[in-house]
Formats: structure tokens, C-alpha cells, sequence
């Protein structure tokens, strides 16, 4: 039986590598034309090994979020999130850009459905990762800051400030983040100027 694409699988953003032969069911087609997904097929011993990206959250943060990261790391897991630190992995010093970029990627290019990034503050990490096509990242700093972002501007990347908030505040941050669905609705003729505004001054 040949592996099955099904509309789950389907990323928000970037593309799809599936194996010659793979069954895509017409809804997961219909969900990646909606998404402008492209469905790139290859043979099996070029695919890298699978991992399930609407489940996975790519997680990154500089010096000063580093130990915020280790600690929401497992509330992630917890929620049966596969997770992806793209670092730090230390108190070294890093630039918070570096870090947003990784972040920002996995998300732009489909590896990751969403992203948390964590710097002291967490507003440049926002202005870095919003530069990258595709990101709507939002900094948040309580549970209607976090509901706004998702339900109202489908936000895709959370960035948080580990100097702003406890670390049981940035969980509960973190959790009603997730928790909360995009509504669409009257909200998505926005969202869809958001994305016509990148478009217009993309170079």
C-alpha cells in the first residue's frame, strides 16, 4: 500500500516532498492549491525522513531566552508537538536575528506549522522574523494578547520575552497561543491584504 498524503499533512507554507507513488487525496490537493502549496514529487531514497509538520513547532532564542526555551521545550512536548530547536543551546552570546531567522524558515518553508522565538524583550525578534515570506509572528504577553494574535491575524510564530514574564506566565502565554484557532471569517479579507502588501514589496 503506497503512503497517503491527507489534507493533515498539508503545510501552511513552503512545499511538499513526497515519495513517487504517494496516494494525495483530493481534499489535501484542494487544501495545498488553497494554501499555493506545491506537491513535489521524488523517489523514496530522496526523501528525507518524515516528520509530520502540522505537529511540529520550531522553537529558537537567543542568550537571554535560552533558559525560557529549555523550560517551555517540554510543556511543547507535552502537548504532542514534535519540536525543532534551531538553538541556542547555551548562555553564549548570540545575536536574536540569527536565531528569529531559523525560526521564521522552518515556518516559511513548511518544516515547521509554527514557530516560538524568545529574546529578553521579544519585540526584534518579531521585527526580524516578519521579514521572512509567509511570517506573521506576533509578540504576546498575556492570554488575550495570545488569543488576539491567533484567532483575529493567524499568527504563525510567537515570540516571547523572557524579561517581560515568568516563566509560568510565558507557559500560560504559550499554551492559550496554541490552543486558539484562526476564526477566517471576516478576518481573512485582512489577512489577505497582510499577504498582498508582502507581495506588492517583495523584491
Amino acid at each position: 500500500m503506497p503512503p497517503v498524503i491527507t489534507a493533515q499533512d498539508i503545510p501552511s507554507h513552503g512545499h511538499l516532498e513526497v515519495a513517487t507513488g504517494t496516494i494525495v487525496t483530493p481534499a489535501a490537493r484542494d487544501l495545498a492549491r488553497e494554501r499555493g502549496i506545491a506537491i513535489v514529487e521524488r523517489p523514496a531514497s530522496q526523501i528525507r525522513p518524515a516528520v509530520n509538520p502540522a505537529r511540529t513547532v520550531a522553537i529558537g532564542a537567543d542568550h537571554g531566552g535560552f533558559r525560557l526555551k529549555e523550560i517551555l521545550k517540554p510543556v511543547l512536548l507535552e502537548l504532542g508537538y514534535l519540536v525543532t530547536d534551531v538553538g541556542v543551546h547555551s548562555e553564549q552570546p548570540a545575536d536574536y536575528p540569527d536565531l528569529a531567522e531559523q525560526v521564521a524558515l522552518a515556518v516559511s518553508q513548511g518544516q515547521a506549522a509554527l514557530g516560538v522565538m524568545i529574546d529578553g524583550a521579544g519585540i526584534g525578534s518579531a521585527m526580524a522574523a516578519n521579514k521572512l515570506p509567509g511570517i506573521r509572528a506576533s509578540l504576546c504577553y498575556d492570554r488575550a494578547s495570545a488569543r488576539n494574535a491567533r484567532e483575529h491575524n493567524a499568527a504563525n510564530v510567537l515570540t516571547l520575552g523572557s524579561r517581560l514574564l515568568t516563566a509560568s506566565q510565558a507557559e500560560e502565554v504559550l499554551r492559550t497561543w496554541l490552543a486558539t484557532p484562526y476564526a477566517a471569517g471576516r478576518h481573512q479579507a485582512r489577512i489577505d491584504k497582510i499577504t498582498a502588501l508582502e507581495k506588492k514589496y517583495a523584491q
